[in-house]
């Protein structure tokens, strides 16, 4: 058997030598493997924004129900089995090799025959599906990877639930380029006569998953901005009411971010929809939103500094939302991102609406981050914006350039790292994986 280090560096491997497959090959892989992913109820989840966080609030409310909860989500921030949590929980070292060991002989039987090699995504969902198994979870929270209707999840035939959140342009030459054509792939995952759940705050995509709902003959569940009324943000703690057109909940969650508790009202509406026939208690879903962990999501590492996965344009949005909230003095920020986002459009937005003293640009590890030095430039096309008042440093060295963040805050003023979640992460692994406080 190979060591974990051995699993992962093989794992990580993947991506070079094989290209995307059908659903029926993801089908077939997981044939080969007993089918895993049939032994336990499932809710699955896509979206453009907020899915990993309403995956965590659900996963969280019905491990407060007593349910033994598996939670597949991606990417990982430090550690790949993250992707794979047990009730809130990371699994075991030993149970993501073997689950490994078993993908890895099912993909060489296939390469054998002539078939394609499952590809990354392919891969960890299998062995996220095996661990599940093993583990005899009763519910499994399946977050998608890119897209929905092609995602390698979709292979799930019967789910208990499907959710669509917040919808946004992203990943356009794969997706679509219309917020409709974005709605019609993460529509893909409506089952015929499963409910749907989803953020009804884009009008483009309501129309878009409504009908797809109606074709399908899907309950719908629409959660709207206006009936979601933030009570109380402490920056640390926000409460919020959510009208659900039956009652009003009042509930807790323990985030700074406004966007956080959109992503709680799709979460709550879930629930809701889950508590007849899965007798979910009002107490556990209360409290399972109220003590939801979810690193990289505007995080309060240290005193001052902040960690927000925001990754793309509505998401950055989002983002300015959260730090105008949380400081109404001009911050420190701490930038990187990838190549297939709209990374120009980000920094006209982040110039035009932020309050920066300094903005330090660094480079996503890998092929896939822009160089420091042409998203430097991005920034400084709308520097003028500023009148030329905020400075724009580039440092290539991730652990230099926060290095450098921290020491050019002042006492009291405020760091926001953002941009990319392979940020995140090294950050992440850097300060030790702080919680939030």
């Amino acid at each position: 058997m190979k060591s974990y280090e051995e699993t992962v560096k093989s794992i990580l491997e993947i991506p070079r030598f094989t290209s995307k497959n059908t659903l029926d090959h993801t089908r077939e892989f997981l044939r080969r493997l007993g089918n895993p992913q049939n032994r336990f109820l499932v809710i699955h989840v896509a979206g453009s924004n907020g899915k990993g966080s309403v995956c965590a609030f659900l996963a969280s409310a019905l491990k407060e129900a007593g349910r033994k909860t598996g939670l597949f989500t991606s990417p990982h921030l430090v550690n790949i089995e993250e992707r794979f949590q047990i009730n809130g929980k990371p699994c075991e070292r030993q149970e993501f090799v073997q689950a490994a060991e078993k993908a890895e002989a099912a993909a060489l039987e296939m390469v054998q025959e002539g078939l394609p090699h499952p590809t990354f995504f392919e891969y960890v969902f299998a062995v996220g599906m095996v661990i599940f198994a093993e583990n005899q979870v009763e519910y499994a929270v399946l977050e998608t990877g890119m897209g929905g209707r092609l995602d390698a999840t979709n292979i799930i035939e019967h789910p208990l639930l499907t959710v669509i959140t917040s919808i946004s342009l992203e990943h356009t030459e794969i997706l679509g380029d219309t917020l409709e054509k974005i709605a019609a792939e993460k529509a893909g995952i409506l089952k015929p006569f499963v409910p749907v759940v989803y953020d009804a705050s884009v009008p483009e995509a309501i129309s878009v998953i409504e009908k797809r709902a109606d074709f399908l003959h899907c309950r719908k569940h629409p959660v709207r901005t206006e009936k979601i009324k933030i009570l109380l943000n402490t920056g640390k703690k926000i409460d919020f009411s959510y009208d659900s057109g039956y009652d009003v909940t009042e509930l807790s969650i323990p985030f700074g971010a406004p966007y956080q508790a959109g992503n709680a009202a799709v979460a709550l509406e879930a629930l809701k929809c889950l508590k007849v026939t899965e007798e979910i208690s009002e107490e556990a879903v209360r409290n399972g939103i109220a003590r939801v962990s979810w690193k990289g999501r505007m995080q309060k590492v240290q005193q001052d500094v902040y960690f927000d996965g925001a990754h793309n344009l509505s998401g950055i949005e989002r983002f300015l939302e959260a730090v105008r909230q949380i400081t109404k003095e001009s911050a420190v920020l701490l930038f990187s991102m990838v190549k297939e986002k709209d990374y120009i459009r980000t920094a006209r937005l982040l110039m035009a609406e932020g309050d920066w003293e300094e903005i330090v640009i660094t480079t996503v590890p890998g092929t896939r981050g822009v160089d420091c030095r042409v998203l430097g430039d991005a920034f400084r096309n709308y520097q003028a914006q500023t009148d030329g008042a905020v400075k724009i440093t580039e440092i290539e060295d991730r652990k230099q350039a926060f290095a450098h963040a921290l020491a050019v805050k002042k006492p009291g003023q405020k760091l926001f790292c953002a941009g990319s979640l392979y940020l995140i992460g090294e950050l992440e692994q850097m300060t030790g994986g702080m919680q939030n406080d």
